[in-house]
Parts: C-alpha cells; structure tokens; sequence
C-alpha cells in the first residue's frame, strides 16, 4: 500500500475579505480616533485634546491593534499567532503612556476609563466594516472579543508602566527626603541649600520642628514611627531610626506622640527652630542612652522633661568623680552600710530633712531615720549644712547612677 505525498491545501475563502477588513479598518482610523475624541470631550477633555496632536505612540498602537485583529479573526484567539517584537513594542508604547499619565499628574483610572471609551468606538466601526464585507458570524464574534481582549491588555500595560513611575518617583522623592533630613541635621548647611533641597524633596520648611528616635534594630518601634504623619522627614542613621516632625510643638501634638510611641521606647527632642535641629538630636541621642540605662524610665521619653539629667549625665566620667569626691566620707564603711546611709542622705536632700517623710520613703522607723543621720552628721561634719555642698551632694546623688 502506497504512501500518497500529494497534499492539496484549501485557500481560506475568508483569507482576502480580511485583508480587505485590514485595509478598511486602516482607512477608517482616522474616523475612529475622531469619534473617540468626540466621545472623550465630554468627560475626560485633556484626552480629547492629546488626541489632537501628532503622537507616533498613538499611530503605532493602532496599527498593531489592526494587524492583531486581522490575525485573530482568521486564525481564533488561541491559535493566533504570536509577534514577539510588535507585542513588545506595543508593551513599550503603552507602558510610556502610562509613564506619562503619573508625571502629568492624572489618575491611571480616569486614562482606564479613557480606554474603555475607545473600544465602544472602535468596535462600533469594527462590526460595520465586517458586516459591510459579510464576514462570516464566527469571524464577527472573534473580532468583538479580540477587540475587549486588547482593551484588558492595553489597560494592563499601560498601568504597569504607572505603578512602575509611581514607584520610581517615590524612592526618588524619598531619597531627596533622606538627603534633607541629614542637610537639616548636619550642622553645616546655609538657608539657601536647605530652601533648595526642601522645594525639590516637596517639604513644606516649618519654622520650628522635633526629632524623634528609636533603637535601629527594634522593628516595633521603626513601624511606629513610620506610622507618624507623612509630612515627616526620615532620619536613618546606623545607631538610631528616627523622623523629624514638623510643627511638632502645635497643640495637641506631644499628646498624639505620646499615644503612638507608647511603649516602643522613643525618644522625643525638644520643638526648635531648625538651625538647633542638630543639638537637639544630640540631646535626643544622650537621652536615649539614659532611657537604655535605666536612668530616665519613661515610654516615651520627651527630652524637655529630663533635661537637668541629660546635662548633669552629659559626661558620665565627671559625675562619676564628683560623686566619689562628695562621698568620700563613706568609703571605710562596708558596703552595705554605705548603701543605706546613701540612700538616706538622698532620702534627706529630697524631703529638705523632714524625717517622717524619709521614714515613709524608705519603708523604716523616724527613730532609725534619726539613727543614720546622726551618723551622717558624724561623717560630714560642718558640711551637711554647706548650701553649697548639699548642692553637690543633690547633683550626685539624684542624677548620678546609683
């Protein structure tokens, strides 16, 4: 039995109909597009008014809609064949379109809808070309979702290219934002650069701001703080997170700053002008180091309550040495009696010598409080009733680490 190698291949009768539909379609696109601004000037004007110019994008994206659908009416849409570079060129086309539309500042949804205006009008000359050719209804029902497929597709890329500038710009934006906050805190810049560099990072320049810091390896805490106002500059730093917030004296504020940091063990500088931004974070940085040491317990810190410790906590060496100069008296005595009668003495200082407030202080007897302080008069002498050495003794007993 012999193998027969003659094939003979049927000419699709529909095959120069569609070609027809193709040139047809070519002809009428000017009428299209026309029809589309038409329909646009109502809602969506400065659409309508692109229309108008001469955009190669536009011209391109629709020659490749009518070849596209020319392939499809013949072919089906799952077995159309695919065109690798006019598919990508149109990707590329639609994604610079929807580049554009975040630069300008519009809505991807107003551009969204702008499309779907488009395909009413492009399938209503679609369908009156092919019934004009009598093309088959199989043919028809292929170009009518052809025609709604290139909207989902022209719709997607078009707001990939969107998000994809959105996110640029934003990582640009906050990048300009970084460089602001250091310029603001680096003690180095004039007026006229930090003028320049917060018109171009957006910020609104206050005329008095705060800093706020937390631990950089604390996550809790960094969600907090990126949780404050948007209006706030990021401060990021290898020992510490923060956010300079502006305006951040205003009523109100240090009460809803107190509420959001609850807890996660922030430090709030003072309000200043922004010329003191970078002391303010210095005194910001000191008063964390305390909270971390357990010197100021509050949560959150606000420097301004604490601020005769942070100066008498400055440097740590020197009230190290005040504080054993001032207790020298003490040292023969062992160790635990030379605690209680530290404590006593702070007790003292602090209730300006009223024993029954010392006794309730320190959970004892007023018989022991007389007790220690007649040992402590012993020990001191003439100097417990110095103003001046009380004084020292206050610094070094109330502000020095215990």
């Amino acid at each position: 039995m012999g193998i027969t190698t003659d094939v003979t291949v049927a000419r699709d009768p529909n095959l120069r109909t569609l070609d027809d539909l193709g040139w047809a379609l070519e002809q009428r696109m000017p009428l299209i597009l026309a029809e589309v601004r038409q329909h646009l000037a109502i809602d969506y004007p400065d659409f309508a008014e692109f229309l108008d110019g001469d955009h190669p994008e536009i011209r391109y994206a629709a020659t490749v809609f009518i070849r596209r659908l020319v392939d499809i009416a013949h072919y089906g849409v799952a077995a159309a064949p695919e065109s690798a570079d006019s598919d990508s060129q149109a990707e590329v086309v639609l994604e610079e379109i929807g580049r554009r539309q975040f630069q300008e500042g519009r809505e991807l949804s107003e551009l969204l809808a702008a499309y779907q205006v488009g395909a009413r009008a492009a399938w209503h000359h679609v369908s009156a070309t092919a019934l004009e050719l009598e093309l088959a209804p199989h043919i028809l029902a292929s170009l009518a979702e052809a025609v709604f497929m290139f909207v989902d597709q022209f719709s997607a890329n078009t707001a990939r290219g969107y998000v994809h500038e959105q996110a640029t710009a934003s990582a640009a934006r906050e990048h300009q934002r970084e460089q602001l906050a250091q310029l603001l805190l680096s003690d180095r810049a004039d007026d006229v650069q930090i003028r320049a560099a917060a018109e171009s990072a957006g910020w609104r320049l206050p005329k008095a701001a705060a800093v706020v810091i937390v631990e950089v390896d604390d996550p809790d805490a960094c969600r907090a703080l990126d949780l404050l106002d948007m209006s706030c500059l990021p401060i990021r730093r290898p020992e510490c997170y923060g956010m300079i917030v502006p305006d951040a004296g205003a009523p109100g504020q240090r009460e809803r700053l107190r509420r959001r940091l609850a807890g996660v063990g922030a430090v709030v500088g003072n309000t200043v002008p922004l010329r003191l931004l970078p002391a303010s974070m210095g005194l910001a940085a000191l008063a964390m180091h305390l909270h971390q040491r357990g010197i100021i317990p509050e949560n959150p810190v606000f420097t301004g309550d604490h601020l005769d410790t942070i100066i008498a906590n400055r440097d740590e060496r020197l009230l190290g040495l005040l504080r054993e100069q001032v207790l020298a008296p003490l040292e023969h005595l062992t160790e635990g009696a030379r605690e209680r009668l530290i404590e006593t003495l702070a007790a003292w200082l602090r209730h300006m010598g009223d024993r029954q407030a010392i006794a309730n202080d320190l959970h004892i007897h007023p018989q022991t409080v007389r007790y220690r302080i007649n040992q402590l008069r012993e020990l001191f002498g003439a100097d417990l009733d110095s103003a001046r050495f009380r004084a020292r003794l206050f610094l070094a007993l109330e502000w020095g680490a215990p």
